[in-house]
């Protein structure tokens, strides 16, 4: 088989898979500081939501979920277990590094993971898979606050709670990452119709996302 032939597979076999379901991941990670390249990773929630495209549906899958708590190589200070609630002693009996790096990869897949202010999870999970795993995550990321950003270009907000409350969202505990990974699907699920309506596929969805910019300069 010559290059040309193995790109042109590739490609056929893309068109062929365009529109299929999909498992796309909703996660959010505590940490011990708000510097991505720094901070150490205390704590990781995801929820696997189901994307079929031939019905433009977004579904929650609650028996797909994980949630664990990580061994830092150093402990927060006071200040920062009071936002999180994570306390020393839970930190310390928390899954060494390496071992939860191995686990979350092998859970992940080549799922499309989704976040809010994803920057912030991919830098730090990127660098905890460089330094334990040998190499970065390959899969394709994208983040809520741009889909939230085109999709109600009206409304003026950066911060997750602002978005929270404007769809009367409840977040049971802000800032512990299961609770916030259930009120990022149920945001994702609010503005989805919006989404759905302009996208067919996870490239439209990127390209979608991609507006963020000229619509927050406005």
């Amino acid at each position: 088989m010559s290059w040309l032939d193995w790109i042109r597979g590739k490609k056929d076999q893309a068109a062929r898979n365009e529109g299929l379901p999909e498992r796309w991941l909703v996660l959010d990670v505590e940490t011990t500081g708000l510097d991505p390249a720094r901070a150490h990773l205390l704590a990781i929630a995801a929820l696997a939501v189901r994307v079929d495209w031939s019905r433009r549906t977004l579904s929650l899958l609650p028996g797909d979920s994980l949630a664990m708590t990580i061994c830092p190589e150093q402990t927060s200070e006071k200040s920062n277990v009071l936002i999180h609630g994570i306390g020393i002693a839970v930190q310390r009996q928390g899954m060494p590094p390496a071992d939860a790096m191995a686990a979350f990869r092998d859970w992940i897949g080549d799922a499309r993971l989704v976040a809010y202010h994803a920057s912030f999870d991919r830098t730090l999970l990127g660098r905890y898979a460089r330094q334990y795993l040998g190499s970065d995550f390959a899969n394709d990321w994208l983040d809520i606050a741009h889909l939230c950003t085109v999709a109600y270009p009206d409304i003026k907000a950066r911060a997750l709670d602002v978005w929270l409350g404007h769809f009367s969202i409840e977040c049971v505990a802000r800032h512990e990452a299961t609770a916030d990974v259930m009120a990022e699907c149920d945001l994702l699920q609010r503005i989805w119709p919006r989404v759905a309506r302009e996208c067919g596929s996870w490239r439209d969805v990127r390209k979608y996302a991609s507006q963020h910019n000229w619509f927050a300069g406005r």
